[in-house]
């Protein structure tokens, strides 16, 4: 377990180069635009960022404690009811 840790380390993944505060901007962006468009083209919108979420997941869950496992799924859980609202309406 120590090696795929390891994998976790700042700068070694193939997301190092992304930097935080535009990844937190575009999800900010991409959820604050699917609320308040609504309709087909936001919950478009909403489904895309709930399709980015659910692979980083699956991507991660290995390394991720039953604790964190759960809240990240609780996450996942809500952008999906988010978006069926917003489908919805």
């Amino acid at each position: 377990m120590a090696d795929s840790k390891r994998t976790l380390i700042p700068g070694a993944g193939p997301l190092a180069k992304v930097s935080g505060p535009v990844v937190f901007l575009l999800v900010l962006g991409l959820f604050g635009a699917g609320v308040l468009v609504r309709g087909t083209v936001g919950a478009a919108l909403l489904c895309l960022l709930a399709l980015g979420v659910a692979g980083l997941l699956a991507t991660t869950w290995r390394f991720l404690t039953p604790g964190a496992r759960g809240l990240r799924l609780l996450v996942l859980a809500v952008l999906v009811l988010v978006t069926w609202s917003v489908l919805g309406t």
